[in-house]
């Protein structure tokens, strides 16, 4: 890869592959985690948020092994942890989980650093609570208990990606149908993912539905990031250019 040049006479250009995602990371190893053929993550973000999803997985038994450029996930089944389940200061992965994990059979406490400490998790436990899961508390630490779900239809009074993929997640592993409907539109990389993994999800205007069941294999190579490329983007379109973001996600609900 070609790398960024900045010129004696005010110019810079050149070519450059920005950061992976870090939306997209945490997805791709929560629905690798559960794959009944397992996945694999290449070009995954390796950032302490996303780094603190895979320790999480891995806690509550899913079969990850790191390599350079690439996580594999092994067929696995989620288990009770020995210990309580750190998820740093990455919201995602404490609400995202919560989804994950209220409805597959484990029994855990989810907790996280002082700032995350301070974040609320209502707008996640209420509506998964709602599908009869047993999560308690509404700011960290947050304690799930083993419980049976069943699909709802649910209207958020807010347009969040970490609520809509929460509920989604739980969806997999509920009675029937679940659908959420937002006033806007949400990041849709969940629902990408969730199809292009073989569960059944459907998507018309601001609604999504999903229905039960595990996803097959997930095989997928993590995109840049847009906005760790807007930088430089901007940098070439200021004084000069062209400048060439490689292999950037351009999914247009982000």
């Amino acid at each position: 890869m070609a790398k960024l040049v900045v010129g004696k006479a005010r110019s810079f250009w050149g070519e450059f592959a920005p950061p992976s995602d870090k939306s997209i990371t945490h997805r791709a190893y929560m629905l690798s985690s559960i794959c009944e053929r397992g996945g694999v993550v290449e070009n995954p973000l390796r950032a302490e948020d996303c780094d603190d999803t895979l320790q999480a997985l891995r806690d509550i038994g899913a079969d990850a092994s790191v390599f350079r450029d690439r996580v594999l996930f092994k067929p696995s089944s989620l288990t009770n942890p020995s210990k309580q389940i750190w998820c740093g200061n990455s919201g995602t992965t404490m609400r995202l989980l919560c989804g994950l994990l209220c409805g597959s059979g484990v029994s855990c406490e989810l907790a996280g650093d002082e700032s995350l400490s301070k974040r609320p998790m209502a707008r996640v436990v209420n509506p998964l609570n709602q599908m009869g899961a047993d999560v308690a508390g509404e700011y960290p630490p947050l304690r799930i208990a083993p419980a049976k779900l069943k699909g709802i239809a649910y209207s958020s009074p807010i347009a969040s990606a970490q609520v809509k993929s929460a509920l989604l997640l739980a969806g997999l592993f509920a009675d029937g149908e679940t659908s959420v409907v937002e006033p806007a539109k949400s990041r849709d990389h969940t629902e990408r993912m969730l199809k292009a993994c073989g569960c059944s999800v459907s998507v018309a205007g601001l609604m999504v539905r999903v229905r039960s069941g595990m996803p097959k294999k997930l095989e997928m190579r993590v995109p840049g990031d847009i906005s760790s490329a807007a930088f430089f983007l901007i940098g070439g379109a200021m004084i000069g250019g062209p400048v060439t973001a490689v292999g950037v996600g351009l999914n247009p609900t982000r």
